[in-house]
């Protein structure tokens, strides 16, 4: 992965990931999402298939994928209740 960088992500950036079949997939950062109370930060970046499958993952703010499985699971899901709750003119 081209993960691990000093600079922090900022949405519509893309990093690659090398799939565990060898394959390198481009995943776009749709959201930064922070926990004020806590002080930490989240990337939710979003893979498009050509089949129009959407994969996600969730990474800090340097594009590292987190290693705690229910975290990831827990920013992602905040992210997709949040993304529901946007009409589709993305005026709050």
């Amino acid at each position: 992965m081209d993960a691990g960088a000093e600079r922090r992500l900022d949405v519509n950036d893309v990093i690659s990931v090398r799939a565990p079949d060898g394959e390198e997939l481009a995943f776009k950062v749709v959201a930064l999402l922070e926990d004020e109370e806590e002080g930490d930060a989240y990337a939710v970046l979003l893979n498009e298939s050509e089949d129009g499958e959407e994969s996600f993952i969730v990474t800090d703010p340097y594009g590292n994928l987190l290693e705690d499985e229910e975290l990831a699971q827990n920013v992602l899901d905040d992210y997709l209740e949040f993304d529901e709750e946007i009409p589709e003119n993305g005026e709050l």
